[in-house]
């Protein structure tokens, strides 16, 4: 019956069985509802003490869980079990990670004594040590003494040659919270005077022993004095003390605290022989009560329970609740055997007050039930047939094999039963379970001090199975110097306190280190003494060597990112100097000219994009407009080498053909590599004030756009490739004459190109933008405007409008340079008109 205390075989109606699964399924989800319920319990426990401790808002202590539970690779409710029990037994000075030793000496004595088996081990060797003799005298001594300080002082006479004791001192609770000295021995009256009386204060030893029911070892006299309040002058008069509370009816009342001037842990068997001695005295300073002779169901019930507890398998006892006509309505569990688990997990002790019927309805009706009934009336013992029982777990029905038996005591019954198809399937999901998640379960049994581990952890440890488990000197023969100091004071916590740890570490193997964790915790024995410790190994390597490549692809990133930002700083203020962007329209050779230049919106890197508006020796003016390839501070730094070579090639009278040829050698000789060398388009045009005369060339770019009137258009380009790209090119030019109220448009690609999209498209759409702008009033702000509504470019946009007013004449004849009249080359070209 192991997963279920009542199975149910055949013999029940199909409507009991179907309204019996349906209970079943209610339970189960409300079970899985009240463990919803208590996690949140817990959450909010914990945001609580984070609250008080850290005086945050509830919203902050729970970012502060979760943050936690990210940094220290926890679930949030790990996390939260753990600061409820840091809450419980305050801070743990000095335990970090990779805590270093400040002096070596001491720790080292500290991790040597943390990693010995002698120190935890809990023998039952009265006999052999000579323990037995010691509790006797102390038991025939504690029936004449008469207070406290008579108890206080046997104690330390008996003990103190045994095992050391030099002083000893006993508290006893009052109803206020407060400890009053109820006894003492090798305490002069100064000092026992001054702790008298001790209020309710958190950081006092005796106080928290008796609150929680748990013997406190203080072995370290610089660590407990962070934590506690340390009796004595100095504090290390007595660097190692024991605070035990004393048994009594429900909580205890008193404790007891035995001082040694003597350094070092208590052993084992000391312990358990302060522990035998605080018991004894139970009975002078608050045994607890006996259970009254009149209830003897209740006696006998606990001399069965006592039973029970012995028991390796599962049991339990069953009383039986009778109507008022005597019939057997149910049976109550009174007793469980502590391996005694039901199909909802309960184990054991909760178990016990649970009914049959209510608990596991579907036995109603069925032979078991007859059985019980008929083992009740006759006394005659019910051995079971092994039958098949389905039950409903969360609305999955599962099937089983069980054996029950029963048999009466007085009016009881006990109740055992063997589950038969559970073992080897378990032990197949379990072994699965350790090899998927690289963990393995050990086990370690302090009372006989016999180690087990699953097969995954020899894998883990890289050890030979035919060696055995490692015992504890060995493990820190494999450890990384620098994780001794933490697990060591791990291994502390876990065996002497009796807390439970969830610690990282490293150890050393053939194959390299490897990174694993210790989840493990204590069972304790009635008198709160750690006699068995469960957890598991769990092999980290393969998640901290992802964590570390992701922090240093994180760190390359981060290096990475912060060069590109470095250089688009740099490129951007080599812009801004270099390329000046006017606030207005200019005014230039009678034209106003309208600037603008927008960045793109995405990327680290700053774009080649470029203009250039000069006025020349000859009294013309120059406009070009460039986009060199790429973007960075190499696209910056040709797009300078460009501008500037422009520049000085047009003012000391160069035709525009020859400055495109002499750019385009530029570009392809300062190349480290002619395969890799920079490339660029651009447009330019030298206007002629005194005829309104246009001559223009491109490299590869893409067209003017001309307003006039009520049409736009494009001007048919003339002949030329893009800069850079070969040393077979040539380039020809364009003459157009401008008319009063005309706009010329240069720009670059961004503003007509989108992905996806043909080239001819964007040009359309610039064409009937730019028109609908001029008309709607917009003929000062053009370029700027054309430019806002491109705002997220993903390229950069460069604009130059290029506009004639409307009361513009042409220049004077005297005002034009001499050799300028139609002798020139750019005169005697044939107009060029608006495209129809």
């Amino acid at each position: 019956m192991k997963g279920d205390a009542a199975p149910v075989g055949e013999g029940a109606t199909p409507e009991v069985l179907a309204l019996a699964k349906v209970v079943v399924r209610l339970r189960s989800e409300i079970a899985d509802l009240e463990g919803i319920a208590a996690t949140t319990a817990v959450v909010e426990r914990a945001k609580g003490v984070l609250m008080a401790q850290a005086e945050v808002s509830a919203h902050a202590a729970y970012e502060m869980l979760l943050a936690n539970a990210r940094e220290r690779r926890r679930t949030l409710l790990e996390e939260c079990w753990i600061t409820l029990g840091q809450a419980r037994s305050g801070p743990q000075p000095g335990v970090g990670p990779l805590a270093r030793p400040r002096t070596v000496g001491p720790l080292r004595e500290r991790i040597d004594s943390a990693f010995s088996r002698e120190r935890y081990v809990v023998g039952r060797r009265d006999a052999d040590t000579g323990l037995r003799p010691l509790l006797a005298r102390l038991a025939d001594g504690l029936a004449t003494t008469r207070g406290g300080d008579d108890i206080a002082e046997l104690l330390r006479t008996v003990l103190g040659s045994a095992v050391g004791v030099d002083a000893v001192m006993i508290y006893s609770l009052t109803p206020a919270g407060s400890l009053e000295l109820a006894g003492r021995a090798g305490i002069d009256e100064a000092l026992a005077e001054q702790w008298r009386h001790v209020p309710p204060l958190s950081g006092v030893a005796a106080l928290e022993a008796i609150a929680g029911r748990r013997a406190l070892w203080l072995e370290d006299p610089a660590e407990d004095g962070r934590r506690y309040l340390l009796i004595g002058n100095p504090p290390d008069r007595w660097p190692a003390r024991a605070w035990l509370p004393v048994p009594g009816n429900g909580s205890p009342k008193a404790a007891i605290g035995f001082l040694r001037t003597e350094p070092g842990p208590f052993a084992a068997d000391t312990r358990a022989l302060l522990r035998r001695a605080a018991q004894l005295c139970a009975g002078r300073l608050g045994a607890p009560e006996r259970p009254s002779r009149t209830d003897e169901a209740d006696g006998a019930v606990t001399s069965v329970q006592r039973v029970l507890d012995a028991l390796a398998g599962p049991a339990v006892l069953l009383s039986p609740l009778r109507s008022k006509s005597g019939e057997v309505e149910d049976f109550r569990i009174d007793a469980a055997a502590p391996e005694s688990v039901d199909v909802a997990g309960r184990r054991g002790k909760e178990l016990v007050g649970r009914r049959i019927l209510e608990t596991y309805p579907t036995v109603a009706g069925t032979p078991l039930w007859d059985g019980y009934l008929e083992t009740l009336t006759t006394g005659n013992r019910y051995e079971g047939e092994p039958f098949t029982y389905e039950e409903v777990v969360a609305g999955v029905p599962r099937q089983s094999v069980y054996s029950v038996r029963a048999s009466r005591l007085d009016d009881h019954l006990v109740v055992s039963w063997i589950r038969h198809d559970t073992s080897e399937r378990e032990e197949r999901r379990l072994a699965d379970m350790q090899r998927l998640g690289n963990l393995g379960w050990a086990g370690w049994n302090l009372t006989t001090d016999t180690i087990t581990w699953s097969e995954q952890v020899y894998a883990i440890f890289d050890r030979d199975p035919r060696e055995g488990p490692m015992t504890l000197e060995e493990l820190p023969l494999h450890l990384l110097p620098e994780d001794l100091p933490v697990l060591g004071a791990a291994v502390r916590r876990l065996l002497s306190k009796g807390e439970a740890i969830n610690q990282p570490f490293r150890i050393t193997t053939a194959h390299g280190v490897r990174h694993l964790r210790i989840v493990a915790e204590t069972q304790t024995d009635a008198d709160g003494t750690p006699v068995e410790v469960h957890g598991f190994f769990q092999d980290l390597s393969a998640q901290r060597g992802a964590e570390l490549a992701l922090l240093e692809s994180e760190r390359a990133v981060l290096l990475q990112r912060g060069m590109l930002q470095a250089e688009r700083t740099l490129a951007a203020r080599l812009q801004e100097t270099l390329l000046p962007i006017p606030e207005q329209s200019l005014e230039l050779a009678g034209l106003c000219i309208d600037v603008a230049y927008v960045p793109a919106d995405s990327g680290v890197n700053v774009g080649g994009d470029w203009y250039s508006a000069i006025e020349l020796p000859d009294r013309s003016a120059l406009f070009v407009v460039g986009d060199v390839a790429g973007h960075g501070l190499a696209a910056v730094g040709t797009m300078a080498q460009l501008r500037f070579t422009t520049k000085g090639m047009a003012v000391t009278g160069s035709p525009l053909p020859d400055v495109l040829r002499r750019l385009n050698t530029l570009l392809l000789h300062t190349a480290s590599d002619p395969s890799t060398s920079a490339t660029a388009t651009m447009v330019m045009a030298r206007y002629q004030p005194w005829d309104r005369r246009l001559i223009w060339v491109r490299a590869g770019h893409l067209p003017p756009l001309l307003i006039r009137g009520d049409r736009a258009g494009f001007l048919d380009q003339p002949q030329g490739s893009l800069l850079g790209a070969t040393f077979e090119t040539s380039y020809a030019q364009a003459v157009i004459d401008l008319l009063p109220g005309d706009h010329l448009l240069l720009y670059t690609d961004g503003l007509v190109e989108v992905p996806g999209e043909d080239i001819g498209d964007g040009l359309d759409r610039l064409a009937a933008t730019a028109l609908r702008l001029l008309q709607e009033g917009h003929g000062d702000s053009l370029a700027r405007t054309l430019a806002a509504q491109c705002s997220d470019s993903r390229d950069d946009i460069c604009i130059l409008d290029i506009h004639v007013p409307d009361d513009a004449a042409p220049w004077p004849r005297a005002a034009r340079p001499r050799g300028m009249e139609r002798n020139g080359e750019e005169w005697t070209r044939t107009h060029q008109d608006i495209p129809g």
